[in-house]
């Protein structure tokens, strides 16, 4: 099972990609009532893989400390995993319950545990880590052991944890595997040569054991494990590893490249991370898109193409300084590593692609910032931590108030209250009221206004403008007059105004306040045009933003298995906008998911006459309708199809590679697949 529907993405998806790879990086809001009962210090993890039959067996000793007095310790486990044994400090065995409604486990203390006090409980269990349904995450396959690849998450709870996401911790884990693989894990590597190693499994084949020490607490805990070949690099003091499938070798190059570009980027703006060396693995397609862990930035095969992804990339590599180093301190804080991480993909758009590039990312970013705009992002903690509501708080609106904040304090200021704040908080957790303070303090001023605005409240401005031009005699230009209105009483925001005349254009930045706000502009060239805010330095709603809203809200609806309320969703923007091409596409999508083929192809037909955003929509109608051409066993029309998407000369997502295919050979389409 795969979460992307990749095919004919456009960069609505890729913000949807980029919030469901972030759904799963974080625990369930089940470890919310315990993270203030105990504290896990440093885990030793012995574990074998059997990968032909799926199996995993492991010994976890697990140090920890009451944080309150207790007498029970509960910790999440995957429910595939069966506990055969928990022994105390002593090693005397304990009782342990299990609870598969919320993947944990219960042990309970027979002489309790002292608030401030510390023990260790050891575990040794077994299962087959092999389908999706029984994973921690329902429906997201998050742990598997298997002859190709073997992955496990750390969302997959492979280990009992508890307060993942903001109980940093230490970790010794040894993994052994088949000799012929090879495993890829956080910290320090050693890979034993010791005769025990060299032992067979249950295969009679020899075995390899790699022990990875993480001596700075942080989240390790995602192991990878398979046959790779893997390309190296240490330009620029990075040392830097890509792992790639065989069939991905030739881009390992590439890929480095990029990786390092990305990498030293964010070393200028927010300095040296806690590790120097970076791991880029690929992790198959029926899991996440990516994942990461301290040193590792994992990528699912289908996002490796010869056209580097690099927005996915760069913000999976982000999160080695917004998440590794710099994590919240609480739900409500959770913008500080999600949203950072989003803001810092912009900001490299920015580097690599200009301002044409971060324009593009901003407009995704608003639409997901508004696409669930239903509690403040302070209030976070009300919402499900697995709710596209949650994700789109913290992940888009996080980094629209990144880039709002850029705005008001100026480019100088904010970049160094960014370094300030990766720097003193590195290895630690952090709140908001923290990175406020830091804000403040290179600001030189308070800035309440602006945080309450963005962080307390919900909704965003609708601007519209008004004016008239007076000329102020011969040779002295224009006077323009006006007011911007907008209909949210306790609004204050800085704007910029650019004024095209028939001369020079005009730029004047003035404070929006309340719901209507004057101003007066001299100009020398009579005004044609007024703009507001056109450089896209507010968050503010729109025709354009409601109809990519409706439009995301139901991409994640075909994600979840919502055909339905998708399809209601897709008609809410054609409401807005009858004409869109992205919106009968994807209406499009879904009857053909139902392989409803007669009402697929007359949607694609509309997308083909509509407005034509995106572009792609044409070369990817074309190819939809020749698949559906194939399938009705009308070959020649296919055919036709495919051709005319060639002479698109659009290879948008491949495009032109997959009509080549099918011109080559019909698209049969595939059984469904169980698991």
């Amino acid at each position: 099972m795969s979460i992307q529907l990749w095919r004919g993405k456009s960069a609505i998806t890729i913000a949807l990609t980029l919030l469901i790879l972030l759904l799963v990086a974080w625990p369930s809001s089940s470890w919310a009532v315990e993270k203030a009962r105990l504290r896990v210090d440093d885990y030793k993890i012995a574990a074998e893989l059997t990968p032909h039959m799926h199996q995993i067996s492991a010994r976890v000793k697990v140090k920890f400390t009451a944080l309150q007095d207790l007498s029970v310790a509960t910790f999440e486990l995957h429910n595939a995993l069966r506990v055969t044994k928990v022994l105390d400090a002593n090693n005397q065995p304990l009782s342990a319950e299990r609870v598969t409604q919320d993947s944990t486990i219960r042990v309970p203390l027979p002489s309790g545990l002292a608030k401030d006090a510390s023990t260790t409980l050891t575990f040794e269990y077994e299962g087959q880590l092999e389908t999706v349904e029984e994973s921690p995450v329902p429906g997201l396959k998050l742990a598997y052991v298997g002859d190709d690849t073997s992955y496990l998450l750390y969302a997959g709870r492979w280990f009992p944890v508890t307060g993942y996401g903001f109980n940093r911790f230490t970790s010794t884990i040894s993994l052994t595997v088949p000799a012929h693989m090879v495993a890829i894990g956080s910290g320090k590597e050693t890979v034993s040569d010791s005769a025990a190693s060299k032992k067979p499994n249950s295969s009679g084949l020899p075995n390899k054991t790699f022990t990875f020490v993480s001596d700075k607490p942080s989240f390790p805990g995602t192991i990878v494990a398979g046959v790779f070949q893997e390309y190296k690099s240490d330009e620029a003091g990075i040392e830097l590893h890509v792992f790639f499938k065989p069939t991905h070798q030739k881009l390992g190059a590439e890929y480095a490249t990029t990786a390092i570009q990305e990498f030293t980027y964010y070393i200028t703006l927010y300095g040296v991370p806690l590790s120097s060396k970076l791991n880029v693995v690929e992790i198959p397609d029926d899991t996440v898109a990516s994942s990461w862990a301290p040193g590792i930035a994992a990528i699912s095969g289908h996002t490796i193409t010869e056209k580097v992804n690099y927005r996915l990339l760069a913000n999976t590599i982000a999160h080695q300084w917004w998440g590794v180093s710099v994590s919240p301190a609480s739900k409500d804080d959770w913008w500080l590593g999600d949203g950072f991480a989003r803001y810092s993909e912009a900001m490299y758009v920015e580097n690599a692609a200009g301002a044409a590039g971060l324009e593009e990312a901003v407009k995704d970013m608003s639409v997901g910032s508004l696409a669930y705009d239903t509690v403040p992002l302070s209030s976070a903690s009300r919402l499900d931590l697995f709710s596209q509501e949650f994700q789109s708080l913290v992940t888009d609106k996080g980094a629209m108030i990144l880039h709002m904040l850029r705005w008001v304090m100026g480019e100088d200021k904010f970049l160094k209250t960014m370094r300030s704040f990766a720097t003193h908080f590195a290895g630690k957790s952090a709140s908001t009221d923290e990175f406020r303070t830091i804000a403040e303090q290179n600001y030189g001023d308070q800035l309440t206004w602006f945080f309450s605005q963005w962080l307390d409240s919900t909704g965003a401005p609708e601007f519209k403008v008004k004016y008239t031009v007076y000329r102020l005699g011969s040779n002295k230009g224009f006077r323009v007059t006006g007011e911007i209105a907008q209909d949210l009483d306790l609004f204050r925001m800085p704007v910029d105004l650019k004024i095209d005349t028939d001369g020079k254009t005009e730029d004047k930045r003035i404070e929006v306040v309340g719901t209507n706000s004057p101003f007066t502009v001299e100009t020398f060239g009579r005004p044609r045009r007024i703009a507001v805010d056109p450089d896209h330095h507010v968050l503010t709603n729109s025709v354009d933003v409601k109809l990519r809203a409706s439009i995301m809200r139901g991409q994640a609806l075909v994600q979840q298995g919502d055909l339905p309320g998708a399809l209601t969703e897709f008609n809410k923007a054609l409401d807005i906008n009858k004409n869109s091409s992205l919106a009968h596409y994807r209406i499009a999508d879904v009857f053909f998911l139902q392989r409803n083929y007669q009402a697929a192809a007359n949607a694609y037909r509309e997308s083909l006459n509509g407005d034509g955003e995106p572009r792609w929509t044409e070369v990817w109608s074309r190819i939809q309708l020749g698949k559906i051409f194939d399938i009705t066993g009308q070959r020649e029309r296919a055919v036709n199809e495919y051709r005319q998407a060639v002479q698109t000369n659009d290879n948008t997502f491949g495009a032109l590679d997959e009509a080549r295919r099918y011109l080559q050979k019909a698209y049969a389409r595939e059984k469904p697949k169980n698991g």
